[in-house]
C-alpha cells in the first residue's frame, strides 16, 4: 500500500469528521448497552471556541470516545445557553447601531430581533468543536431557550412556588447599570481600585437653633451617595461621641437633618468611627436602615445616574458626580481632606460595570432546604469530585447559602409566570399560561376574570435557572418523567467542568436532579483547571495573550493541539499555555506517521521469528497488558493527563525506540510475515488506545493499514482489555535496555562509531534477552563470569559489572585523565555522604527513608570507586 510520505491534518480532520456524520457513529439510542452519558458545559450562544474550551471539551471528548470504544452506549449531549445578559446586550448594541432604542419598541418586537440575531450569529461554538474533533451527537443539540426547554423552566418555577419555595420580596440587590439588571451575588467580581477616602463634615444642629461650629467628621469613598443618607452611626461604646447620643446632623450640600444613632456594627477603629447610612445604596447600610427603621431614599436610576434627589447633579454619572461634588464640597468648607485609598469594587461579571447595590422588588428561590441533600451526597461521595479539594470549597458555600435571586430585568429569556390582575402587592397568580392563570385565579382567589384584565411580570428568569435542569431537561425530563430518554441516561456519567461555576451551576444541578429525580444527575465532576499564560495570568481577550484556538489547530492540526494541550493538564491544576506543547502534539504526529511508513516498507518472507524478535514480542506483549492496566487505574481516577503520558511512553520510546529497532531487518532482508502481521497487531492495539486522545490521525492510519467496512472504522472499534503479564518479563527487557544504553553510551563518549563491533565482559553468568543485546548494542562476544586485565570501559547495571575493552583509536593518557577526576569527584562525594551518616543526630532524627536514600548513594559511591580504581590500573 502506498502512504505519503509526511501527514497532512489539512486534507484528513474534514474527510473523516465527515465520514464519522455520515455514518451516526456519534448518536445514541437506548438499547440494551450500559449506558455512558455527557452532557455538556453549555457555551453561550453568544460565545466563540477559547482556549478554556478547548481544554474542557477536548476532555470530555477523550472520555466519551473511550467510553464508546469500552462498551458503552456513549451519549454526549451538545447544546447552547441564552445567555440572557450577554445577548441582549448585543442585540441592544445592534439595534442601537440602527437608531433604534430599546425603549421605544416593545417586547414582542425586540425578541424577535434576538431571535433573528441567534439565528444568523448563534451557535458558532458548536461549528468550531466539531473542528476540534468533538464526537456529540448533534442530532440531539439543545438551546436552553427552545420551547421545550423553556416549557421545563416555566413548569419548575409554578412546582416550586406551589411548594412555597419561591417568594417575591423587598430586597437588596446588586444593580448592573449596563446591562440594567440586577446580578447574583455569585456574578459580582471583587477587583481592588485606587480610590479616595474622603473625610465630610457633617454639622451638629444646634439644640437652641443657633448656629454651631461644631460638626462630626465622616469617612466615605462614594461621597455622591450623600443624597441618600437618612443617618450617622456611631458605636455605643465610642466613648468620643458619648456627648452627641440622640443629637442631629446635616448633610452637607443637601442640608437634610438626620438622626445619630447607636450601633455595634461600626468599627470603632475604621475611618472616624463614624459612618454614613444610606440604606438604599449599600448591603450593610440596608440591614442598618431595616433593624432602626430608617427613611429609604434611592438617589440613582437605573443607568447609574443621579435622579431628583440628586438636586443640582440631577441626570448626571455617578462617576462624573463623584468628581465634581469633592470640588463643590471643598469650595463650601465640607471637606476636610481626601487620602489615597485602595478598596475592592464589586464589579459585575458579565458587562464589567461597577456594581451599585440597589433596593428593589424580586423573585427569590430558597435554598437552605434543598440544599442540605445536596451537601450530602458529595461529602458522602455519591457524587464524587475530582479533585477532591473542592469538596471543602463546596461545603463552605453550602452551608453560608442565601436564597436565590431568579429574577432578572431582562426580556430575553424565559419571562416569569407570574400574572397581576389588580395593584396590590400580592395581586398576583403564578400559572404555566394565561389561561391556566384565569383557572388559578378563580380557583385560589374566587376571581373570574378575563385574558385581558391579566398582565405577566415583566422580568425573565436568572440563566442559571434554566441551565440547573440541563441533565434532565435535554432529555424532557420534566415534561415526560418517564419516557425512555430519560430512564435511560439519567443520571449522567461524567462532568467536566470549571471549578469557578461550582456554585453557579454543579451544586444547583444537583439540588434540581434530588428535588425532581429524586438521584443525583451525575456520578462523577471533574475539574478542569484554568488555562494561563506562562505569566501565570489568566488567558482573556482583553489581555491579548490567548491565541486563536482555530488558527492553532490551522498550524499544529486537531490532534497536536489536542494532546499539546493534555500533556500537562492535571487535574484541578491550572495549565500554563506554551505553544511548544503544541509542536511537541505534532512531533508525535510525525514520529507514528513516520512509524507505520517504516513497517510498510519492510518485505514479508516466508520464514520464522529469530530469537531476536520472538524475546522483543514477548517483551511487549508483556509491557502492552501492563501499561493498558495502568491506563485504565489512571482514568478511573481521572487522572487524563497521566494516562496519556502513558500512552505517549509506550508508542515512542517503547514502540518506536525499541520494539522497531530490535526486530527492523538487517540492510537487504525482509521480515518474517509472523513478526510483521503481530507487529500490525501491536500498532492497531495502540492506534486504538490512541484514538480518543488523537481520532483524526490513528482513524487514517487504521483505515491505511487494511480495507474496513462501515462497521469497522477505528471510531467504534473495541480497546483491548487487560490481561495477565509477567512483571519479570518487563523487568528482564529494562534491564536489557539499560545495558544496550551503556554501551551506546561508551561509544557515544568516546566518539567510536556505532558501527564498531563491541565485546563485552561480565560478571553475570546469563542475559535474558541476550539476542536484544547483541543486536542492539552491535556486541560480538559476551563473556560470562569473566574479568579482563585489558583498559576497559566499565559500568553497572543494578549489580551487574559491565567491562567493554577500550578501543585501540582510543588515547589511553587521555582516558586516564578523565578516570582521576571522575574517581576525585566521587570521593569527594563520598566524604560529604559519610559524614551525614556518622551524624548521631541526622540519623536518629531524620525519615528512615531519607537514611536509606543516603545509604544507598553511600554503595553506589563505593561500587563505582572501585570500578574506577580497577580502570585505572588496566591503564
Amino acid at each position: 500500500m502506498q502512504i505519503s510520505e509526511k501527514y497532512n491534518p489539512q486534507e484528513t480532520e474534514q474527510k473523516w469528521y465527515n465520514y464519522w456524520l455520515e455514518n451516526k457513529y456519534f448518536h445514541s439510542e437506548p438499547n440494551e448497552k450500559p449506558p455512558y452519558t455527557v452532557v455538556i458545559p453549555p457555551p453561550n450562544v453568544t460565545g466563540i471556541l477559547h482556549m478554556g474550551h478547548m481544554l474542557n471539551n477536548t476532555i470530555q471528548d477523550v472520555l466519551v470516545r473511550r467510553a464508546r470504544m469500552q462498551g458503552f452506549n456513549a451519549c454526549w449531549i451538545p447544546g447552547t445557553d441564552h445567555a440572557s445578559i450577554a445577548t441582549e446586550a448585543k442585540v441592544v448594541a445592534k439595534l442601537k447601531s440602527e437608531g433604534v432604542n430599546k425603549s421605544d419598541i416593545t417586547r414582542e418586537e425586540f425578541l424577535k430581533h434576538a431571535w433573528d440575531w441567534t439565528d444568523k450569529y448563534g451557535g458558532t461554538i458548536l461549528e468550531q468543536l466539531k473542528k476540534l474533533g468533538c464526537s456529540c451527537d448533534w442530532d440531539r443539540t439543545r438551546f436552553t431557550m427552545e420551547p421545550k426547554l423553556s416549557q421545563q423552566v416555566i413548569k419548575s418555577f409554578v412546582d416550586l412556588y406551589n411548594k412555597g419555595l419561591i417568594y417575591r420580596g423587598y430586597r437588596m440587590v446588586n444593580w448592573d447599570p449596563e446591562a440594567k439588571t440586577n446580578i447574583s451575588d455569585e456574578e459580582v467580581v471583587f477587583k481592588e481600585q485606587n480610590g479616595k477616602l474622603y473625610f465630610l463634615k457633617y454639622a451638629i444642629e444646634s439644640s437652641t437653633g443657633s448656629d454651631t461650629d461644631e460638626y462630626l467628621s465622616v469617612a466615605t469613598t462614594r461621597p455622591e451617595t450623600i443624597f441618600g443618607d437618612t443617618a450617622v452611626c456611631i458605636n455605643p461604646n465610642d466613648e468620643r461621641y458619648a456627648h452627641l447620643k440622640g443629637k442631629k446632623v446635616i448633610v452637607p450640600i443637601v442640608n437634610r437633618v438626620i438622626p445619630i444613632i447607636e450601633d455595634e456594627y461600626v468599627d470603632i477603629e475604621f475611618g472616624t468611627g463614624a459612618l454614613k447610612i444610606t440604606p438604599a445604596h449599600d448591603v450593610n447600610d440596608y440591614e442598618i436602615g431595616q433593624k432602626h427603621n430608617l427613611q429609604m431614599i434611592d438617589a440613582l436610576d437605573d443607568d447609574g445616574n443621579l435622579n431628583e434627589y440628586g438636586l443640582h447633579y440631577a441626570g448626571k454619572n455617578r462617576f462624573e458626580v463623584r468628581k465634581q461634588i469633592a470640588k463643590e464640597l471643598e469650595e463650601k468648607d465640607l471637606l476636610l481632606k481626601a487620602e489615597d485609598y485602595v478598596n475592592k469594587v464589586g464589579t459585575s461579571e458579565r458587562t464589567g460595570a461597577v456594581i451599585e447595590p440597589k433596593v428593589s422588588v424580586q423573585w427569590f428561590l430558597k435554598m437552605s432546604e434543598i440544599a442540605k441533600p445536596a451537601l450530602d451526597v458529595v461529602m458522602n461521595d455519591e457524587v464524587k469530585f475530582y479533585p477532591e479539594k473542592f469538596k471543602n470549597t463546596y461545603k463552605h458555600w453550602m452551608e453560608n447559602i442565601r436564597d436565590w435571586n431568579i429574577s432578572r430585568q431582562l426580556w430575553w429569556g424565559q419571562q416569569i409566570p407570574a400574572y397581576y390582575y389588580g395593584d396590590g402587592e400580592n395581586d398576583f397568580v403564578v400559572a404555566e399560561d394565561k389561561y391556566q392563570a384565569l383557572v388559578v385565579l378563580e380557583e385560589q382567589k374566587g376571581i373570574i376574570a378575563n385574558l385581558d384584565d391579566l398582565r405577566q411580570d415583566e422580568d425573565a428568569l436568572d440563566t442559571w435557572f434554566s441551565s440547573w435542569l440541563w441533565p434532565m431537561s435535554v432529555f424532557d425530563g420534566l415534561l415526560d418523567p418517564e419516557n425512555k430518554d430519560i430512564n435511560y441516561y439519567y443520571p449522567t456519567s461524567d462532568l467536566v467542568t470549571g471549578p469557578d461555576i461550582i456554585f453557579f451551576w454543579v451544586a444547583r444541578m444537583i439540588m434540581a436532579g434530588l428535588e425532581y429525580r429524586k438521584e443525583v444527575p451525575f456520578k462523577n465532576v471533574y475539574f478542569t483547571g484554568i488555562v494561563r499564560d506562562k505569566q501565570r495570568r489568566k488567558m482573556s481577550k482583553s489581555l491579548g495573550n490567548s491565541p486563536d484556538p482555530l488558527e492553532l489547530m490551522d498550524k499544529y492540526g486537531a490532534d497536536g493541539v489536542r494532546v499539546g494541550i493534555l500533556l500537562s493538564s492535571a487535574a484541578g491544576n491550572d495549565l500554563l499555555f506554551d505553544e511548544d506543547l503544541m509542536l511537541q502534539g505534532r512531533n508525535f504526529m510525525t514520529k507514528i506517521w513516520n512509524a507505520f511508513r517504516l513497517i510498510n516498507m519492510w518485505n514479508h518472507e516466508d520464514k520464522s521469528a529469530n530469537d531476536t524478535e520472538n524475546q522483543t514480542i514477548e517483551w511487549f506483549e508483556n509491557k502492552l497488558n501492563k501499561t493498558i492496566a495502568e491506563i485504565s487505574d489512571q482514568f478511573e481516577k481521572f487522572r487524563i493527563s497521566d494516562a496519556l503520558h502513558l500512552i505517549y511512553k509506550l508508542i515512542w520510546d517503547d514502540f518506536c525506540g525499541w520494539y522497531l529497532e530490535a526486530i527492523k531487518p538487517n540492510y537487504g532482508e525482509g521480515i518474517s510475515k509472523e513478526v510483521y502481521h503481530k507487529t500490525i497487531y501491536f500498532f492497531e492495539e495502540l492506534m486504538k488506545l490512541l484514538h480518543p486522545f488523537m481520532p483524526f490521525l490513528t482513524e487514517e492510519l487504521w483505515q491505511t493499514i487494511s480495507e474496513r467496512n462501515t462497521e469497522e472504522a477505528l471510531v467504534i472499534a473495541q480497546q483491548k482489555k487487560a490481561e495477565a503479564f509477567n512483571e519479570e518479563v518487563i523487568k528482564n527487557f529494562e534491564t536489557a535496555a539499560e545495558l544496550i544504553s551503556g554501551v551506546r553510551n561508551y561509544r557515544q563518549t568516546k566518539g567510536i562509531s556505532p558501527r564498531e563491533v563491541a565485546e563485552i565482559y561480565t560478571n553475570a553468568t546469563a542475559f535474558a534477552n541476550e539476542a536484544v543485546i547483541r543486536k542492539l548494542a552491535n556486541v560480538s562476544e559476551i563473556h560470562f563470569g569473566t574479568k579482563t586485565d585489558k583498559p576497559s570501559f566499565t559500568f553497572l547495571v543494578g549489580a551487574t559489572e559491565i567491562s567493554i575493552p577500550l578501543s585501540e583509536n582510543l588515547d589511553l593518557e587521555e582516558e586516564k585523565k578523565k578516570t582521576e577526576e571522575e574517581l576525585k569527584y566521587l570521593k569527594g562525594f563520598l566524604i560529604s555522604v559519610d559524614k551525614k551518616l556518622s551524624n548521631e543526630k541526622f540519623v536518629a532524627n531524620a525519615k528512615p527513608e531519607i537514611v536509606e536514600v543516603e545509604r544507598k548513594k553511600q554503595k553506589d559511591a563505593l561500587d563505582k570507586i572501585a570500578i574506577l580504581e580497577e580502570k585505572l590500573k588496566s591503564l
